[in-house]
């Protein structure tokens, strides 16, 4: 946290705690805990937003840089980001910034698979933390945002305030907290676990440093799940020069889909007549895509559509509807919806083209250890018989398991187990209102107390995509800037 955390966060507190003191002790205090591209999207917004009195904005974030997190601080040459540059930006109102940031600074001149033959780029996605991490960097330079390099262990309420600990031994005072930690890691089946744990050569999660680095150029690897966490093993697999054969299951064997060969435009309204159901919002959906389609219109523009419009779409289902969609039609949205990068989409192709990548439906019937292999009996979906595979590797992609986010962190659990927070229905995050305020177990809203970003999802709907992330996070910098003017007002009444 530079020269602030260093003079020690008490002196700090100390001062905040002064009510009447004209300095930095009047100062509203705004904790954001998570520094990825969410929690640094909020504390970038927020410090240029009009609170009334300027706040103290400190983000609780490890990493050595605000803005990456998971996804943008890999240095793996094989991770892209997913939609084209000139649709990334940390600015609601201005799509193409982090393209132009691109060329202001010739950024690809050393990777040139990252222009496409159309003129669109899809660059490393390092390069993007790169982008976000440029913009933070005044704001931490003159004080307006503040890193605080360390781990959160512990956030109490105490005395109308929150009370945040850390792992370096720092205790902050705050009057308002934004959480914005990242996805929770992938969960691997619980008989799944206990019996490949003790196998050097199991990779529960990829998102650990070097979690690829155990598999062999020869492996025999199956890979449980097919979306874009699927895809982006199997393309750095090929990167470090794997060639052995690869077999991805998922329940459906659905492969995430890739960019249309030219882009499309918007096409569809499901807001005039919103679906009030599940059903009712697939079969608009499937007509819309039909007349599309005797227009020359691929479904990428319809999906392209639904997604506009979905945080609207999701607030006019019931939760029941909610539920049933996300049970039901979650992994056809999700590989319609999240595309893979080009280059990716191409290394599949050659892989399944070579005969080294076999896509199933179906699921993982038994496993067992023997000796250095790994005997894997799989379930296709529309067969009884059940099919043998010999493995050297297993790596789990199943995606984040968004309904076991309490357990993830023990701060986040007291807060649950005091009351302040609880998960959402739907099972993807936690529980807010459409002011992004988190909900407790009681159903009762804490207003000093919201949740930014895909956390935040099972009420927003569409919080996935970049442009959606990056929205969200300027609107809960709004609303944070609304209650600190409140927060002023009641400290200097007129």
């Amino acid at each position: 946290m530079s020269g602030f955390y260093a003079r020690g966060i008490e002196a700090t507190v100390s001062a905040i705690m002064q009510p009447k003191s004209l300095s930095m002790s009047d100062q509203p205090v705004v904790a954001i805990i998570g520094g990825g591209l969410s929690g640094a999207g909020v504390a970038y917004h927020l410090a240029r937003a009009d609170c009334g009195e300027r706040p103290v904005i400190v983000v609780f974030e490890p990493r050595a840089e605000l803005g990456r997190g998971l996804a943008y601080d890999t240095g793996d040459p094989a991770h892209r980001i997913n939609v084209p540059a000139a649709k990334m930006s940390l600015q609601p109102d201005d799509q193409g910034e982090f393209q132009a940031w691109i060329e202001a600074r010739d950024a690809v001149a050393c990777d040139p698979q990252a222009r496409r033959p159309d003129g669109l780029l899809f660059p490393r996605r390092r390069l993007f933390g790169d982008y976000v991490a440029s913009l933070l960097k005044p704001l931490l330079e003159d004080g307006s945002v503040r890193h605080c390099r360390a781990a959160v262990t512990d956030v109490e309420r105490r005395a109308g305030r929150w009370s945040i600990r850390d792992d370096k031994g720092g205790v902050l005072l705050a009057d308002i907290v934004a959480i914005a930690t990242s996805h929770p890691p992938p969960a691997a089946p619980g008989r799944l676990a206990a019996r490949l744990a003790a196998h050097p050569r199991f990779v529960a999660d990829t998102t650990k440093p070097a979690a690829l680095e155990v598999i062999r150029p020869q492996d025999r690897v199956l890979v449980i799940g097919n979306g874009l966490t699927a895809a982006d093993v199997i393309a750095s697999l090929a990167e470090r020069g794997h060639r052995g054969p690869v077999t991805a299951i998922s329940r459906r064997g659905l492969r995430s889909r890739g960019h249309a060969p030219v882009p499309q435009p918007l096409f569809g309204d499901f807001l005039a007549d919103a679906a009030h159901s599940a059903v009712s919002l697939l079969a608009a959906i499937r007509a819309a895509i039909s007349v599309a389609e005797a227009q020359d219109i691929s479904w990428h523009g319809v999906i392209d559509q639904v997604r506009a419009q979905g945080r609207d779409l999701w607030q006019a289902l019931p939760v029941a509807e909610r539920r049933r969609l996300v049970r039901h039609l979650r992994p056809y949205w999700d590989v319609h919806r999240f595309r893979i990068a080009p280059q990716v989409e191409a290394v599949l192709d050659a892989a399944i083209g070579a005969g080294r990548l076999e896509i199933l439906a179906g699921s993982v019937a038994d496993v067992r250890i023997e000796g250095d292999l790994i005997l894997c009996t799989l379930q296709p979906r529309h067969r009884r018989q059940p099919l043998e595979r010999r493995c050297d590797a297993v790596v789990v992609t199943t995606g984040p398991a968004h309904g076991g986010i309490l357990e993830t962190q023990p701060w986040l659990a007291a807060l649950a187990a005091s009351g302040h927070l609880s998960l959402d229905p739907t099972g993807l995050g936690l529980a807010c209102t459409e002011r992004s305020e988190a909900i407790g177990p009681s159903g009762k809203a804490d207003p000093s107390l919201l949740i930014s970003g895909p956390l935040a999802r099972g009420t927003f709907g569409e919080l996935m995509g970049l442009p959606q992330v990056t929205e969200h996070a300027f609107f809960v910098a709004g609303e944070i800037a609304a209650k600190l003017r409140l927060i002023m007002e009641s400290r200097h009444p007129v």
